[in-house]
């Protein structure tokens, strides 16, 4: 007898109309009706057994149980199962990869079980039926933990301390909290007004925000390694990675994230975006909402091959050709928009403003599996791409810490170097257990 992950498909769109979402900043994803996605819920339950939710999910939620909850319309029970190992599911849930697809056992043969849009209709479901509540514990330890960064990972850090007694103030350099959740993902991602409803939730738990506090200037880490019992550094990748060719000091050439600040309009412009990842596909997506004039994102590697590369086997997250919403946005589902092994060698210009950017191809020698292992310029192969306004999109550099106290603990990116925001989330979680035994002693 056929099974449903045989005889269900999965749905091949979760995106609203493009002519539709290039009109506002709203949220991309459409909003699916419960009977459809349980539907789809049932596609995970004859998997034998789960690598989800170890192999994948770097908080290890209980995907399938959750899955089987939703499934029979208990989400109530969907909801207990999945805050019970997420801390802010309504995050993860909109910006996450989904690894746990990636380790989806059905994705073996077929298209992988939709976890994410389940996990996403859960805490919607919850928040719209006030069962998320201010998470206050029942005493307090006595102890005081100073969160230094309200980005994912101090958040997290934040409300597990809180959780488990200890008296929690988070310091944030920025207006608002949310770290790279505010300030590094577009509107259209994660709408901003799901990071005040958690924060307001986290104030009504008892943990304090101080904001405007920038740590390393207006405070010092060993003035607050002395007035609390622990401090942990969540303070991210703050320092993206420069671009040093000549005419570097050219206008018209942004750091990505300045760019989707409003630091620069792309209205009518000629846009080349360096950098291929997923801060580069969203400055994609804003420059298409902005009617840029013509929008180009080249890469350095090669073109990542359109399935699994053998490099990745299963249960690994599969290195293979990926297209966002925000690549189907700029028209030709992104082949039109993105070009890969090209190497800039200098920003040109006139006026002292820039109008291009001078690229060479490289060729990469692959690993026997498809990896790409290192790469040589191409000879004669120079080029010049058109562009008066150029955003570096290359990712961030990792902090270097030296902490002299031992009760200074580090978290997330700022311990890990830049990563996805799940494993912020998680380590911000893991960290709040260490810090606890700490306090213990």
């Amino acid at each position: 007898m056929p099974k449903f992950f045989e005889t269900i498909a999965r749905l091949p769109d979760v995106y609203r109309p493009v002519e539709e979402r290039l009109r506002d900043q709203q949220e991309v994803e459409r909003k699916f009706m419960l009977p459809l996605l349980a539907q789809q819920a049932s596609r995970c339950m004859e998997c034998g057994i789960p690598f989800c939710h170890g192999a994948g999910c770097p908080l290890e939620n209980n995907v399938p149980e959750t899955n089987a909850a939703f499934r029979d319309g208990d989400y109530a029970a969907a909801w207990k199962l999945l805050s019970e190992k997420s801390p802010m599911p309504e995050f993860c849930s909109r910006v996450c990869p989904a690894l746990c697809e990636g380790s989806c056992t059905v994705s073996l043969n077929l298209e992988p079980v939709m976890i994410r849009q389940i996990e996403k209709a859960v805490s919607d479901y919850a928040f719209e039926h006030h069962w998320v509540k201010p998470d206050a514990p029942e005493k307090r330890t006595g102890k005081t933990v100073a969160v230094v960064g309200a980005g994912p990972a101090g958040l997290a850090a934040a409300l597990g301390l809180n959780r488990l007694g200890h008296t929690v103030t988070v310091f944030e350099k920025r207006p608002q909290a949310g770290g790279l959740l505010r300030y590094g993902i577009p509107k259209f991602k994660l709408a901003k007004e799901l990071i005040d409803r958690r924060v307001a939730l986290m104030e009504a738990s008892g943990i304090d925000f101080e904001y405007g506090a920038a740590v390393g200037d207006d405070l010092s880490l060993n003035y607050l390694a002395k007035r609390y019992d622990a401090v942990v550094v969540a303070s991210g990748t703050p320092s993206p990675r420069d671009l040093p060719l000549p005419g570097r000091d050219l206008s018209g050439i942004y750091f990505a994230l300045d760019f989707l600040n409003g630091g620069a309009s792309a209205e009518n412009k000629q846009v080349l975006i360096i950098g291929g990842g997923d801060t580069g596909s969203d400055c994609v997506g804003i420059s298409a909402r902005q009617r840029a004039a013509a929008i180009t994102q080249i890469e350095i590697m090669p073109k990542p091959p359109v399935e699994r590369s053998p490099s990745t086997p299963w249960p690994q997250w599969p290195y293979k050709l990926r297209t966002s919403s925000s690549h189907y946005e700029a028209g030709d589902d992104g082949h039109n928009v993105r070009r890969w092994n090209l190497q800039s060698q200098k920003f040109l210009g006139e006026n002292g403003k820039v109008t291009g950017v001078e690229v060479a191809a490289v060729e990469w020698e692959l690993s026997p599996t498809g990896r790409p292992l290192k790469f040589a310029p191409v000879p004669n192969s120079t080029t010049v791409i058109p562009a008066d306004l150029v955003l570096l999109a290359m990712g961030f550099l990792k902090p270097e810490h030296k902490f002299e106290r031992e009760n200074i603990f580090a978290a997330g990116d700022a311990a890990n170097g830049p990563s996805l925001v799940v494993r912020a989330i998680a380590d911000g979680k893991k960290i709040a257990g260490r810090v606890d035994k700490f306090l213990a002693k």
